[in-house]
């Protein structure tokens, strides 16, 4: 009768397991956005809650610092003085990093949509940037390392005439490198975005392999190799073995597998 009983629980625990997995992938914000940016925001508001308790119980010293820099930084905000201009430019840099990480994020997740960044932002930079360049000849063009596209505002070389940059440096062709130089901040920004947007899946995928359900996509995949052609053969087994071998890839290895 036991034996009965544990047989069917676990059969009842597969076919939840088959359920939720469905349910995972069938959820993504062209089929259900109401429903995916509702599980999207409590899944950020668990996160913040998690990490604030986590800083209450464990960062004491914490406890004092987050307050003070805040009152600090707010303080230098709300008052005037020599540091005013200084301060303008610290949050011009914090902007800077932050849109071209945030786009970094979006193209890695897109909450299912897929969304594009590098084609839509980074990319049209870095063309306008050496097309300019090009032109002028000349690559400092900038005002400032931010000094690129960000929310609602251009870059101020893309408007401006070349004589107002100075006479041309180089004659027939700029080197690779002196573009590389005034672009690559921005790109590794966008890189370091799309490297974080990686992680959720892996904790996802952690999370099935603890649960049983790699072991279960595995013994589907072995089934599948000697069904297929010679091409979907090799790519099949070499899903299986990322699968198999995921457990033992840190995170210097995931950045460097998004980047």
């Amino acid at each position: 009768m036991m034996e009965h009983t544990a047989v069917g629980e676990d059969q009842a625990m597969s076919d939840l397991r088959d359920k939720h997995r469905l349910d995972l992938e069938s959820l993504t914000l062209t089929s259900q956005p109401f429903k995916t940016l509702a599980l999207f925001v409590l899944a950020i508001g668990q996160s913040i809650r998690s990490t604030c308790s986590c800083v209450l119980k464990e960062g004491s010293r914490l406890k004092f610092l987050v307050p003070l820099l805040g009152a600090t930084c707010v303080l230098l905000l709300v008052t005037d003085g020599p540091h005013e201009k200084h301060m303008q430019e610290l949050l011009w840099y914090a902007r800077f990093g932050l849109w071209w990480v945030i786009l970094g994020v979006a193209s890695s997740i897109g909450l299912g949509s897929g969304l594009h960044t590098f084609v839509l932002y980074l990319g049209p930079h870095i063309a306008l940037f050496t097309m300019k360049a090009v032109q002028c000849g000349r690559v400092d063009l900038k005002s400032a390392p931010y000094d690129t596209i960000l929310l609602k505002r251009r870059p101020s070389w893309l408007e401006k005439e070349c004589l107002e940059f100075g006479p041309p440096i180089y004659q027939e062709t700029i080197p690779f490198s002196k573009i590389l130089h005034e672009v690559h901040l921005e790109a590794v920004l966008w890189g370091i975005g799309t490297a974080l947007g990686e992680l959720p899946p892996y904790f996802i995928s952690r999370a099935a392999s603890m649960s049983g359900q790699k072991v279960e996509e595995l013994a589907e995949l072995d089934a599948s190799i000697s069904k297929e052609g010679f091409l979907s053969s090799i790519l099949r087994r070499a899903k299986r073995w990322l699968m198999s071998h995921s457990q033992y890839l840190n995170f210097p290895t995931i950045l460097l597998l998004a980047s």
